[in-house]
């Protein structure tokens, strides 16, 4: 029973072939493309408007400089929800529960700002190991301390992400068991446990929306550092 409670996680196959790359692609397919109309539909209309929103929202805290990294922080944000919301619905894979995957995305990422800002301002980044007015003996002690941390960006991006969403499926998947479980013997209480459960999806909608924005707020906030 309690491996069955984590078979969701693992990688779907047909005749011994992963599935996680159509997981992967699959939300790409909701997105409707711009075509060369004057007037758009509404789902054209509505889309453009809900990527202008986010893109407004992610490039707020960058500079101008930072502005060129719009296309590819909307992209990923768009990427990330859609797999987030997609995975609640039912006989599903989400992707963004494998540690894997989200480590394949921070870390490049996340060293792209770094190396962004040893070009750019390499004096000004590696100021940033060491704060100002720091005392003599304390120095190597602190640069390790700031590297350490520095390092532990991308780990910390991706468990954060990998573990928000793990969490929320195994809850629900362990409430409507539950549910199931109860409905026979004791119909009150599957009825108050499917109201748990309602909420609980409810909940999981939002952690999905936030989880894929904070990932790439804080994305954007290192970038900011470096540029």
């Amino acid at each position: 029973m309690n491996l069955s409670f984590f078979n969701q996680f693992s990688s779907p196959s047909l005749l011994g072939i992963p599935l996680i790359l159509i997981a992967m692609t699959f939300p790409a397919l909701l997105l409707s493309t711009q075509n060369n109309r004057w007037i758009t539909d509404r789902l054209s209309t509505l889309q453009s408007w809900f990527i202008s929103l986010i893109t407004k929202q992610l490039m707020m805290p960058l500079s101008n400089k930072g502005h060129k990294w719009a296309l590819i922080l909307t992209s990923l944000m768009l990427f990330l929800l859609l797999i987030n919301l997609l995975g609640l619905l039912p006989y599903t894979f989400t992707p963004t529960t494998q540690l894997s995957m989200n480590l394949a995305l921070a870390i490049p990422l996340w060293l792209a700002t770094l190396l962004t800002g040893l070009r750019n301002q390499p004096s000004i980044s590696l100021a940033h190991l060491l704060p100002e007015g720091t005392p003599t003996p304390l120095i190597p002690a602190l640069v390790l301390i700031e590297t350490t941390s520095l390092l532990i960006r991308p780990l910390a991006l991706g468990v954060r992400l990998t573990a928000n969403l793990t969490a929320g499926h195994l809850l629900i998947q362990l409430i409507s068991t539950a549910t199931a479980s109860l409905v026979s013997t004791m119909p009150m209480i599957s009825l108050l446990t499917l109201l748990v459960l309602f909420l609980l999806t409810v909940l999981e909608v939002a952690v999905a929306m936030i989880q894929a924005y904070v990932f790439v707020l804080l994305l954007s906030l290192y970038l900011q550092e470096n540029i």
